[in-house]
């Protein structure tokens, strides 16, 4: 199957990079290099670090790249690991850095990597191979409680408790061993109206257990908080973020980092010392248009951020 990406807001990404041909920029989430094809091409004396935690992505978009040589380096990590991923390759500073929080295509439609609920496949949904924890193993080890939490707090499903219940009780009978037999299981505790309304009725609990499955949310205020110290003066950072939780994360850092004082309001005087150390280059997120939309549907609830570094 071949590794299809389709780089969300591509254009604006680009411009938001604002790419000096001299500059060191990383691709956080390389996937297959859509974004890291364009972002390349603007580069002549400096370097691409491509970072990906998928080593399938890491091997597609080595061969997309290869006429660039050593102008790309890539790295098998997370991209919250920015500091060790910079020290290892012993760069103190770079000029930019794009993250996409989205699941590829490549791995949604790739049955066998178990992300998708519209195909059969194990119950797996690692982004890294070589991670232990599955999707399995949270459908089959974790308590009602802790089900019913996760699936409220990262897939914001109103009927979690519902849901929860309902895998604990198929799992007392049979393991759920498969993507096609967990939808049946969330199926049956939803009422009619909402099985059969608008959008999949497994959509949540299936993003929800993807987050925890690879911890997405774990390590994302650190390495905001990571990343602004190690990029340059004039240096940009733009974040393409899905969900709620994650776009609210970037929010709050970002606000905190682009303001002066963050004493109490009720303080008359500011004791914090406290000063700002970016820009917030779009006061709201920006979205992707209509047409983009039109073309690649999955973009729908993209939101892109861009910070610059004072």
């Amino acid at each position: 199957m071949e590794f299809v990406h389709i780089p969300i807001m591509l254009s604006e990404c680009i411009e938001g990079l604002n790419i000096k041909p001299s500059g060191i920029y990383a691709d956080g989430t390389l996937g297959g290099a859509g974004h890291s094809s364009e972002i390349i091409k603007r580069i002549d004396t400096g370097i691409l670090i491509g970072i990906d935690k998928d080593s399938e992505a890491i091997a597609v978009a080595r061969e997309r790249l290869k006429q660039y040589g050593e102008k790309v380096k890539f790295v098998h990590n997370d991209f919250t690991n920015i500091n060790e991923i910079l020290n290892d390759l012993s760069i103190e500073k770079i000029d930019g850095m794009l993250i996409d929080l989205g699941v590829s295509s490549y791995q949604i439609d790739s049955a066998e990597r178990g992300f998708s609920y519209m195909k059969d496949g194990p119950l797996d949904m690692r982004m890294d191979k070589d991670s232990t924890l599955t999707a399995y193993d949270v459908i089959s080890t974790y308590s009602e409680s802790e089900l019913s939490k996760i699936l409220f707090e990262y897939g914001e499903e109103k009927f979690a408790r519902s849901i929860a219940r309902s895998i604990v009780r198929e799992r007392e009978t049979k393991p759920i061993t498969t993507t096609l037999k967990l939808v049946e299981v969330i199926e049956k505790a939803l009422p009619p109206a909402v099985r059969y309304g608008g959008g999949h009725s497994a959509k949540r609990t299936f993003q929800a257990i993807r987050i925890e499955v690879n911890g997405e949310l774990n390590n994302l205020r650190q390495f905001y908080k990571d990343i602004i110290s190690r990029l340059n003066s004039g240096g940009r950072l733009c974040v393409i973020a899905f969900h709620t939780l994650e776009d609210r994360i970037a929010k709050e850092v970002f606000t905190e980092y682009a303001t002066d004082c963050i004493c109490d309001k009720r303080s008359p005087v500011c004791i914090c010392g406290h000063k700002a150390s970016i820009k917030i280059l779009n006061k709201r997120p920006i979205m992707p248009s209509e047409q983009e939309v039109k073309v690649n549907s999955r973009s729908a609830s993209a939101k892109l951020r861009i910070i610059e570094k004072i």
